[in-house]
């Protein structure tokens, strides 16, 4: 299954968020607050694939991903680990915890005892995959390193399937954002960077379950691959790894900005919609144009955009009596939705989208029921 997650994970989900973004009144920013973590580190080296030690790739790759964020003004940055020391998982999520961070993305290496490559994101849930499960226990079994672990961790067994049920409940609310999040890293990834796509997976891990926020686990790829070992662990291979991951991070901002912005402060532009759209997978309808309805009124306005609260493209149709006011105009159902999440944030609170066939209305829902489009 290809990973192609976008903003409609949340508009079809219908997944109520409350954020705050900036206020253009007052010029203040309440941050988007990410937690980087550093897999590994300290006497726990990770994995040592072709040589290649993962705690300090990883940790390199963390480091580049939070300056690059640190440079956009809608962005805070928490870092577990800035250095080589040694963490116990239960602390990195204390520190998401603690801070009421917005997302929190943990970044590792993986390795095979086979000439496995590719690049995997995951987020908390259950599956039965033997390979997901084998390298959700590996990268669990670093408990084992910390001092009083049992007491720690309440008896659980990295081996235990009961175990692992458990923890993968304690993180279902998030599972949709956590999905958008790790689809979005994914995708620029496999696409910008030609990585091979191991999918977004779902899986066990305790650095994730604990975490009260959207979070995803990136294994970056695997050192025990005699290609792909090598480039994880090149200045090159770094930097274009950590600039996807930071990107796919800023898109998910945008994308929640849109689906859950205040009306009352708008702060996603038009330049915005257009970033996002390009991000979105297409939704095709032939023979079909979508539009988003704002107003219907007796009176004849002009489709200039100071009558519309700024928005451009305005058309009006004259229907039994009526002037109907519509803003965009596509094919792309994906498109149209985000047009509509854009119009509602800019006051047009009760907008909603129309589909044309021919020249005339047709029922929306009866449309997106066909499978035969």
């Amino acid at each position: 299954m290809r990973t192609k997650f976008s903003l409609l994970c949340l508009l079809l989900t219908g997944i109520t968020i409350s954020y705050s973004f900036i206020n253009h009144n007052n010029n203040t920013i309440k941050p988007f607050l990410v937690v980087l973590d550093a897999g590994h580190g300290g006497h726990d080296s990770g994995n040592r694939g072709l040589g290649y030690i993962e705690k300090d790739i990883a940790l390199d790759v963390t480091l580049q991903v939070g300056k690059i964020l640190e440079k956009n003004p809608y962005f805070e940055v928490i870092y577990t680990r800035k250095k080589d020391v040694f963490l116990e998982l239960h602390e990195r999520a204390a520190i998401a915890n603690e801070r009421d961070a917005n997302v929190f993305v943990s970044i590792h290496c993986n390795s095979f005892y086979t000439q496995v490559y590719g690049a995997e994101t995951y987020v908390m849930g259950l599956n039965k995959s033997t390979q997901n499960l084998n390298t959700a226990k590996k990268e669990n079994e670093v408990i084992f390193l910390e001092e009083n672990y049992e007491e720690t961790y309440a008896g659980f067994d990295p081996n235990s399937p009961e175990s692992l049920i458990g923890l993968a409940l304690m993180q279902e609310e998030y599972l949709d954002q956590s999905i958008m999040l790790a689809g979005l890293i994914q995708n620029n990834m496999v696409n910008n960077l030609k990585r091979k796509d191991r999918s977004v997976k779902q899986d066990v891990f305790w650095v994730l379950h604990n975490t009260y926020m959207p979070s995803v686990l990136v294994e970056l790829g695997f050192l025990t691959h005699k290609k792909e070992g090598p480039y994880i662990n090149s200045k090159k291979g770094r930097k274009e790894l950590a600039r996807e991951i930071a990107n796919g991070i800023i898109t998910y901002r945008k994308n929640l900005a849109l689906a859950t912005s205040d009306a009352r402060n708008p702060t996603i532009t038009e330049t915005e919609i257009e970033e996002a759209i390009k991000t979105t997978e297409t939704r095709i309808y032939d023979g079909i144009i979508f539009k988003v309805q704002l107003a219907a009124s007796s009176k004849r306005l002009a489709t200039k955009s100071y009558n519309f609260k700024g928005l451009k493209g305005i058309t009006r149709n004259n229907e039994n009596g009526l002037y109907k006011y519509y803003y965009g105009e596509t094919s792309d159902y994906n498109e149209i939705r985000l047009m509509k999440a854009f119009a509602r944030e800019k006051g047009f609170s009760s907008s909603y989208v129309v589909a044309f066939e021919n020249g005339k209305k047709v029922k929306l829902s009866e449309l997106l029921k066909s499978e035969d489009r």
